[in-house]
């Protein structure tokens, strides 16, 4: 489905700082849009910059159901700095908080958290329920080694061993004293 992406533009607070951008807004099944300006109230803007395509994979259904099951279920906007005409190149949109917490690992992209609309919140909820299997959880059997075999001494350096096992020099004079 295609998603647009909105952001907005206000002052900044500081004087390192002119201008603060956050992502406001996705707007489903929007149409192409190349930093078109729908909003300005003052001193802040608000633009369309971008429309990307959400995709859902079955793979990632845990991911899904555990974002929906959220207080507020949310979609993630992966953005990294742009060049001197955007500001902002808008990579990537997600509904799974598991990837978007896999790109602020680097500190590369900036990743915003986005309220996901009620259409999208069905749309995500029917895929999860279509395609989401629960799997059980089989405990991992361990290995059946043989205990019985006694191997008094290993590393035990008071105590002989054969020729052929490495021995360091100041090891070997404690022996022969």
């Amino acid at each position: 489905m295609s998603v647009g992406v909105v952001l907005r533009k206000t002052p900044g607070v500081t004087r390192w700082a002119k201008w603060v951008w956050t992502a406001s807004a996705v707007l489903p099944g929007a149409g192409p849009a190349d930093w078109r300006e729908l909003r300005r109230e003052g001193d802040t803007v608000e633009y369309h910059a971008a429309t990307l395509v959400l995709e859902l994979h079955g793979a990632d259904t845990e991911a899904y159901l555990h974002g929906l099951t959220a207080e507020v279920p949310s979609l993630y906007v992966v953005m990294r700095e742009g060049d001197a005409e955007h500001p902002l190149d808008i990579v990537l949109v997600t509904a799974s908080p598991y990837e978007a917490q896999d790109y602020t690992d680097s500190g590369e992209e900036i990743v915003e958290k986005v309220p996901m609309p009620h259409g999208l919140v069905a749309w995500v909820r029917d895929f999860v329920t279509e395609f989401h299997t629960q799997e059980t959880f089989v405990k991992r059997q361990r290995d059946k080694k043989d205990i019985s075999r006694k191997e008094d001494g290993i590393g035990d350096p008071r105590i002989g061993k054969d020729g052929d096992i490495y021995a360091s020099p100041s090891l070997k004079r404690r022996r022969l004293i």
